[in-house]
């Protein structure tokens, strides 16, 4: 690989790594207060558009493409013998895999899917304690993919800084 895709991968896989860990952190600390902050069956209805719109094309590359440009770059750097580089920005591809992608797809997907099955009811408790057993468990897992992806970022980054490029004398 030449010095140029390697750094095109690399400030690619970097992009996509921080535009996934802000959209998640966006989550934590707005959007979901600004539900719970909101009326429940007000809460729910949002939260069934917001869950519907984001399939889109957008969103889906950062959110599927970032694991796997993580570990390509990572590879290209292997290949050029930049191994401190390269095994950080595997490892940063690994965390979001498995703490981003696999966690949104086994856990937040599935809740999104039931809440999406919901009919608001017109009754006030009955819609708090639908937004309520929702709310909390989606929350906790999204910070945790937060999290993952925020430290994929910052392994990613280490790997950049760790970066060399070979220099002819």
């Amino acid at each position: 690989m030449t010095r140029a895709i390697t750094l095109i991968l690399m400030l690619t896989a970097l992009l996509h790594s921080a535009a996934i860990f802000g959209f998640f952190y966006a989550w934590v600390c707005s959007t979901m207060w600004g539900l719970d902050a909101a009326e429940p069956a007000t809460a729910i209805a949002a939260m069934q558009a917001m869950n519907a719109s984001v399939r889109n094309a957008v969103f889906a590359p950062a959110f599927f493409a970032t694991p796997f440009l993580l570990i390509l770059a990572g590879a290209c750097l292997w290949t050029r013998k930049r191994r401190s580089s390269a095994t950080f920005f595997g490892l940063a591809g690994l965390v979001y895999l498995f703490g981003g992608l696999v966690l949104t797809m086994a856990v937040n997907v599935p809740m999104n899917e039931a809440l999406a099955l919901v009919t608001i009811p017109d009754d006030a408790n009955a819609a708090a304690q639908i937004w309520n057993d929702y709310s909390g468990p989606w929350q906790f897992w999204n910070q945790t993919r937060t999290v993952a992806s925020g430290l994929s970022f910052l392994l990613a980054a280490w790997g950049a800084v760790l970066y060399r490029p070979v220099t002819m004398s």
